[in-house]
Order: structure tokens, then C-alpha cells, then sequence
């Protein structure tokens, strides 16, 4: 059940609040609570893996004797979590479009369990593919490979968007678990946060990837037969 609570819903699943309003509270107060609780999560599951990121950005500005590196490594961080911000924004009207159609819907709602198992195979079998190799490495690399950055607000800003693009991508799969099992579920958060901040800082990072890539496939097949009645 996520940190919110939830509703007990048709098939055994539980729905998170995340996508409801509250009594007397309007959509627009509900999506402004929702993007606030978002970008929270965000910041305290991507930081231990941005910080090496920004580090290394720092490094490449410093090269050109600039002395402004708080303000422009901050302002990529800001460009960085804007993305997660965006990305907030399109999750929770479609959030709440799916929950609607479960509620009205108790034929989809049984569903719903077996489509979980589904996501979290799909998010497994992408850990082993080459798109995710791709956009992983572009996270763990030094900007600039060794060479200085320009020194100005403009590329600080692109460097965090670019960044922020890069690991929204590469964390797709992820992300999507955490959504379908319950967007604010403080042990699923722990679980996905440890998994992307591994596979960004550890030597070894696409060996941990598709490590992350067997168990979930794994845990979708084990699922998937449980709510089929295999298991």
C-alpha cells in the first residue's frame, strides 16, 4: 500500500490515492498537490546518483577558470529536475484517466494485477536492450570527456535538460514499476532509487542493469503465474 493509503479495488489490488481528490479538494489543487509530492520524490531518489553527474560537470567548467561554479552547477541540477517535473505533469492526468476507467470498470479492474506483471516483465526485458546501454552510458559519462565546457548559463541549463532527457529514458522501465505498484510507496521508492543509483555509480553499471533485468523478469513471471493461478 503506498505512504497515501488507498482503495480496495476488484481483483486484490489496492489503488493509490495518489490519484484521487480529496473531499472538497478541486483537480487543480489535486494536481498541484501530486506534482509537489512528485518532485519531492524525485529530488530524494535521483540525488545520490546526480551528485556524482553535477560533480563531474563542475569539473569540465572549472577548467575554463570560471568562478561562478555553484551558480551554474545548481542551475544544472534546477534543468535537470525540471524534466522530472515535466514528466510529473503528464503522469498524473493519465494517472487519474486510468483509475476512473478502474473504478467504473470492475472487469478491468480484475485485470489490473496481471497487467502489473506485464509492466514489471516489459521494464525487465529492458534492461537488456541497447537503447537502455545507450542512455545509461550517456548518464555515467563526463560531460565534455575531458575537455572544458562553456562557462555560461545557457549551457548549464541545456547540460541539466540534456542530463534530466538521458535518465528519464534510461530509468523508463523502472519508473513505470513504480507507478503501476503505487507511485508513493516508500519501499517501492527505496527499491527503485537503490536500483538506479547502483547502475549509475557502480564500475560495473550495465552488468548491474541487466543484473536488476533477471529479477524483474523474474518477479513479472512470478506475477503474472500468481495472478493467473499457477502459483
Amino acid at each position: 500500500m503506498s505512504a497515501m493509503g488507498g482503495m480496495e479495488m476488484p481483483g486484490g489490488w489496492t489503488m493509490s490515492m495518489a490519484w484521487m481528490r480529496m473531499p472538497g479538494q478541486t483537480w487543480s489543487g489535486a494536481a498541484t498537490s501530486f506534482l509537489g509530492m512528485w518532485v519531492v520524490m524525485m529530488v530524494a531518489m535521483m540525488l545520490p546518483s546526480l551528485v556524482p553527474m553535477l560533480r563531474r560537470y563542475r569539473d569540465a567548467v572549472d577548467r575554463t577558470g570560471e568562478t561562478r561554479l555553484g551558480w551554474l552547477t545548481a542551475l544544472a541540477g534546477v534543468g535537470y529536475f525540471f524534466v522530472w517535473t515535466v514528466i510529473g505533469m503528464a503522469a498524473f492526468p493519465l494517472g487519474v484517466a486510468l483509475a476512473a476507467v478502474e473504478m467504473r470498470q470492475p472487469v478491468l479492474a480484475r485485470a489490473v494485477p496481471i497487467a502489473v506483471g506485464g509492466v514489471v516483465l516489459v521494464a525487465g526485458a529492458l534492461q537488456f536492450s541497447a537503447w537502455k546501454a545507450r542512455h545509461l552510458a550517456c548518464c555515467r559519462e563526463a560531460p565534455g570527456l575531458g575537455r572544458a565546457l562553456p562557462a555560461d548559463a545557457r549551457t548549464a541549463w541545456r547540460h541539466g535538460l540534456r542530463l534530466g532527457l538521458h535518465c528519464g529514458r534510461c530509468c523508463a522501465g523502472l519508473m513505470a514499476i513504480l507507478l503501476v505498484i503505487g507511485v508513493m510507496d516508500l519501499r517501492a521508492m527505496a527499491v527503485v532509487a537503490a536500483a538506479i543509483t547502483v547502475e549509475r555509480l557502480a564500475p560495473a553499471g550495465e552488468r548491474v542493469a541487466r543484473a536488476v533485468g533477471v529479477v524483474l523478469v523474474g518477479a513479472g513471471l512470478l506475477l503474472i503465474a500468481r495472478t493467473a493461478g499457477f502459483g
